[in-house]
């Protein structure tokens, strides 16, 4: 049963990248091409974490960020055995780490994570982000929903 959700977190991480793979090399860095129009393409680079978060703390943060990203990635696959059966705690978990994984390629091969989807409205700019930060936060979604949930026996073991 794990490797059903260690194949998962892996089809995140190959979709990521592919996806960040085809905007660097067809995008020139900054560069913004409209969709629709509250949506546009780009390509930034996101030094920090989520909203560009500890973005200037002098290059320390690469190796920080990636560090939390190991031991998270080691900590959710021991989880994931554990709870393998637990459908929805499992898929939110897989979504989680293969996001993980694809941001911690980033970091290490080119020392930023590649952000490309934009949404905005008038003046107002939502943070640029990618595949792995959208599988991280519907991951983390259904952590919370699968919380709500009621057990069979009424009891939450984690």
């Amino acid at each position: 049963m794990l490797s059903r959700w260690l194949a998962l977190s892996a089809l995140v991480i190959i979709l990521d990248q592919i996806s960040k793979l085809y905007i660097s090399s067809h995008f020139e860095y900054g560069e913004n091409l409209p969709v629709l129009s509250v949506f546009s393409l780009v390509l930034w680079h996101n030094t920090g974490a989520a909203f560009s978060f500890l973005s200037d703390f002098g290059g320390l943060q690469r190796w920080l960020f990636s560090i939390i990203a190991l031991v998270a990635s080691v900590w959710i696959v021991m989880l994931l055995r554990k709870h393998a059966q637990q459908t929805l705690f499992a898929f939110g978990l897989s979504m989680i780490l293969g996001g993980a994984l694809g941001n911690l390629i980033d970091r290490v091969a080119y020392g930023h994570v590649i952000d490309f989807l934009l949404f905005h409205w008038d003046a107002h700019i939502f943070p640029a982000f990618n595949l792995a930060d959208s599988a991280i936060t519907c991951g983390a979604g259904l952590l919370i929903w699968d919380s709500f949930t009621e057990k069979k026996n009424g009891t939450v073991t984690r």
